[in-house]
């Protein structure tokens, strides 16, 4: 067993890859011992992922406030609290939170054989995002 006491700060998600006010607290990174990545996310009201996709999938499990989540593929869902969103390998999505609500996430991904957790690509438009 290895255990991790509590110190880490909350980080400020980066303009690269959300649109307005994101904090993240990590969870753990991949490391020798696991390749799984995971982080709790807090989304404001309006904030939200750009698209990206992951190599290995992602696992989302809401929970707090009202989100969203969308593929290019598909429409936008609405997620609440205990939901779980699990993305296939290299699907293009976002997620974030409700025009009036935050939402909050714990997001899982394992990384591939370089590393990579993910990779991000353009900001989520207006109109994708009340789509």
């Amino acid at each position: 067993m290895r255990y991790t006491k509590s110190g880490g700060r909350t980080a400020p998600g980066p303009d690269t890859w959300f649109t307005g006010t994101v904090q993240i607290d990590g969870v753990r990174n991949p490391d020798e011992q696991s390749a799984i990545g995971c982080a709790h996310v807090r989304f404001s009201p309006g904030a939200r992922t750009a698209w990206h996709h992951h190599p290995k999938g992602q696992t989302l499990y809401v929970t707090d406030g009202i989100g969203l989540v969308a593929t290019r593929a598909g429409g936008v869902q609405e997620i609440r609290p205990g939901d779980v969103v699990y993305i296939e390998p290299g699907e293009e999505h976002w997620h974030g939170a409700t025009p009036d609500r935050f939402m909050a996430h714990v997001a899982m991904q394992e990384a591939d054989e370089n590393g990579e957790v993910v990779t991000w690509l353009d900001q989520v438009t207006d109109d994708e995002y009340t789509a």
